[in-house]
Formats: C-alpha cells, structure tokens, sequence
C-alpha cells in the first residue's frame, strides 16, 4: 500500500515539512539522520489519532474500501499503534476507548516519506495535496473492523 514515487515523495516533504518550527532544518535533517525521521508537531495542518495496531489495522483495511484514498497512516515499530492524519482540532474533540490524539502541543515521530527506516514508517504516504482521513470515516472504519474482530473472538467469554 505504501506509494513512494519521487515526485509524489518530494510533494510530500514539502507538505510535511511546512509544519516544522523550521521547514529546512527538518528537509536537511531527513537527508541526514541516519534513521531518516524528523519529530514535528501536531495541530497546524493535521493531527493524529493512534490506534493499537490490532484494530489499526483492520481499520484501515476497511477505510480503503470506502475512499479511494485515505489519507496518511503511520505504523510504529512493530505495528504495535497505527497513526491516522485527521483534520486539526480532531484530536481534542475525539472520545473513544483505548484511541490516543495528538493534536496541538504534541509532538510526533515522522519517517521520509520517499525512504525506507527500520522504526516508523508509512502505510500510507502523503500525497503531498493535504489529503487527510474524514474523521467520520475513520469511526465507521473502527467501528466496522471492531465487530469484525468481536465476531472472530472464540466463544466462551459470555456475551450478552
């Protein structure tokens, strides 16, 4: 799913880095950093609301049957949380269980979007336009790929 065309990655660092306190400290550090991740904040262009990586997952396979494009999703090492960018001011007025927000005053890991790191990396690659997840979509998504995953629970925990 990951997409890293060279122009669409360039369009894509711009767009990730006009958010960085300084936009060409943080293109010099990606060139640089070994691990290629610059840490940028939340809350100007987009926030994200992070999902453990067993429901992230799932979610985002529903999300891609219902647009054509989501908009950018982050995996951490190990799958363990899956990031969706959302519209800024999402992750303040988000109430869901077990789902974090980092909006404005936050702080996230960003990998190079045309690069390969062995830590954090995309699932979805900025498209560079600004593209984010509707964030109705994406509760439809949760809540679709949770029923999923409660129907293939094994049986014997009692439901009601």
């Amino acid at each position: 799913m990951t997409s890293t065309g060279a122009p669409g990655a360039k369009a894509a660092v711009e767009w990730l880095a006009a958010v960085a306190p300084d936009p060409e400290a943080c293109r010099w550090e990606w060139e640089r950093n070994p691990h290629g991740v610059a840490l940028l904040p939340a809350g100007r262009r987009w926030d994200v609301l992070i999902l453990p990586g067993g429901l992230g997952h799932p979610t985002l396979d529903v999300l891609v049957r219902l647009v054509d494009r989501p908009g950018p999703v982050l995996a951490d090492f190990g799958d363990s949380r899956i990031g969706f960018f959302v519209p800024p001011g999402t992750a303040a007025r988000w109430l869901g269980t077990g789902v974090r927000g980092a909006g404005a005053g936050s702080w996230i890991v960003v990998p190079h979007p045309g690069r390969s790191t062995g830590g954090v990396r995309w699932l979805v690659v900025p498209d560079g336009l600004g593209t984010l997840t509707d964030p109705s979509l994406l509760e439809l998504a949760m809540h679709e790929a949770a029923g999923a995953l409660a129907r293939e629970e094994p049986q014997g925990g009692g439901a009601s």
